[in-house]
């Protein structure tokens, strides 16, 4: 009411703060929570992924596995997409290496505390 309409505009425009740097500013919270979001979850998550994903492309006879339904068998056979376990004696069955979400190699195996 007492100010003139041009007086207020530059007002204002003045408090918005320095344009480009003003934004620049701002938006560094947001990549420091990306980079931080990175080097926690993303990164880590991809490394396991490989080392998974070299277990199973090596996973060779005698192996012991988990697919992803639970099954745990030992590797009788391996095909370019598939593994045959057997989960007991005389029951073999046959699973997608994709599904596979643990290898055990067969040397490593704990002795039993008997």
């Amino acid at each position: 009411m007492f100010a003139t309409p041009a007086y207020a505009q530059a007002t204002g425009a003045a408090a918005q703060g320095g344009g480009a740097m003003g934004a620049i500013v701002s938006l560094m919270p947001l990549v420091l929570i990306f980079v931080v979001f990175y080097f926690l979850m993303i990164r880590p998550q991809q490394k396991r992924m490989k080392d998974l994903q070299n277990s199973v492309n090596s996973v060779k006879k005698g192996d012991q596995v988990v697919t992803g339904g639970g099954l745990i068998g030992k590797v009788t056979k391996v095909s370019d997409n598939e593994v045959e376990l057997e989960l007991g004696p005389n029951v073999k069955v046959r699973a997608v290496k994709a599904t596979l979400q643990s290898v055990t190699p067969s040397g490593s195996a704990k002795p039993a505390n008997d």
